[in-house]
């Protein structure tokens, strides 16, 4: 894809790099394919995002680093970021208070996804250090594939807001254990004393950095009204100024940001959710973030080996999630229909998993090699395939106000032969 474009060079402007004109042409074709997915096959537009990823990510295409660094590594953290941020201010804690069983699902299965999957790649004689690792990457489900989806199938509900919630927990699970999983990568014999201060000094940083987003933020709010434009681009100021902060701070940008959702929901006294006016630049966000996804997973080593390891990781996983939420569903306030479905909307990897993954990759070249191998391959297929099986549950859980569009069709072509036989 490279030597197709390098021809075009000498017409560019000097300031307009050859990488943006590249990237800014991906972002059409992938937007045009995006809305043309949703149009005819009623699958959310995510699926044509990760599609034209794929496809030129196959092709070669050499704008995506891998291990993620520089400006890439920031727009990824950044658009998750935004992701996390808009879900932690959807994080109940009261509910959790009179509903327990709520957090005890969302334990449940993350605890039993990293053990089903850890003894699952051992068992594939993947090395110990790293099918831990793995295990971990298999832990987080997708909050930012799964707000597309919502947003699309424009679905609200019990199931919808539970899947949220457990999607939620789970990246935060993932951010804040990564740090002492990548400290083992250096030292494989260190003691657990020294990971749990690693973990200490990501989550204290990036609870001092969400804190104070969140007050600055409340602050702000006293003052401007929330559907105010200006309070959008502060908003999304804010945040990318945190994604900036946090590396260098020690902490986690996608965490620093779902802890100032969650503690702007608390000091918050009124309902507060995202200004309409930072729909569209979310949504570039979200268009780039699935891009990048898919292109750096796409270009992953394929081999047969590889092939069979990133097939017993994703069904494993399938099955562990969907045990987990089963166990803890009793007096959760749902019924067994709602706990399928909701294993289901858990489903989806991306951005949070690919984070991680990036992460090990920069400590340990070795064993971050080992984990990439199989856990890239596994968020690409878990991007398209778990964006679809979400979709499917929101459906089957009666969530969507939204008609699928194959359905509508198929209902319009079942009048048309209606009318066409009661015809003369």
């Amino acid at each position: 894809m490279d030597a197709w474009m390098n021809w075009g060079t000498r017409w560019l402007h000097p300031a307009a790099a050859l990488p943006t004109a590249q990237w800014a042409l991906l972002l059409a074709v992938a937007t045009v394919v995006g809305y043309l997915v949703q149009r005819h096959s009623g699958l959310p537009k995510v699926v044509g995002y990760t599609l034209v990823g794929t496809v030129v990510g196959l092709l070669g295409f050499g704008g995506a680093v891998w291990p993620l660094q520089g400006a890439g590594l920031f727009l990824m953290e950044l658009a998750v970021a935004v992701v996390l941020f808009e879900c932690g201010g959807r994080l109940p804690m009261r509910w959790f208070r009179h509903n327990p069983m709520v957090l005890v699902q969302s334990i449940a299965e993350s605890v039993l996804t990293y053990v089903a999957v850890y003894w699952a790649m051992r068992a594939l004689a993947v090395p110990t250090h790293a099918a831990g690792p793995l295990a971990l990457v298999a832990v987080a489900a997708s909050p930012t594939v799964l707000m597309r989806v919502v947003s699309d199938t424009r679905a609200s509900g019990a199931v919808t807001e539970r899947a949220i919630v457990l999607c939620t927990l789970s990246s935060l699970y993932v951010l804040t254990l990564g740090a002492a999983q990548a400290e083992l990568l250096t030292q494989p014999a260190a003691d657990w004393v020294r990971a749990l201060g690693s973990v200490a000094r990501v989550l204290g940083a990036s609870l001092a950095l969400g804190a104070l987003l969140a007050l600055v933020l409340r602050l702000a709010l006293r003052a401007m009204s929330p559907l105010s434009e200006n309070t959008a681009i502060l908003v999304l100021a804010l945040i990318a100024l945190a994604t900036a902060l946090a590396a260098p701070l020690g902490g986690s940008a996608p965490l620093a940001a779902l802890i100032g959702g969650m503690l702007l929901k608390q000091i918050h006294p009124r309902p507060w959710a995202w200004p309409r006016q930072a729909s569209s630049a979310r949504a570039l966000l979200a268009i780039l973030m699935f891009v990048l996804v898919s292109t750096v997973a796409a270009q992953g080593e394929w081999s047969p080996a590889v092939a069979a390891s990133v097939l017993a990781l994703v069904a494993v996983r399938l099955v562990a999630k969907a045990i987990g939420v089963g166990l803890a569903n009793a007096g959760s306030g749902a019924s067994w229909r709602q706990a399928v479905w909701l294993s289901g909307a858990l489903t989806p990897m991306s951005a949070v998993a690919l984070l991680v993954t990036s992460g090990f990759m920069a400590t340990s070249q070795e064993t971050g090699a080992l984990i990439a191998r199989i856990a890239l391959p596994a968020i690409l297929l878990m991007e398209v395939l778990g964006a679809v099986i979400a979709t499917l549950a929101v459906y089957a859980a009666g969530e969507s106000i939204k008609p699928w569009a194959p359905q509508m069709r198929l209902r319009a072509g079942a009048q048309e032969e209606a009318a066409d036989e009661e015809s003369p």
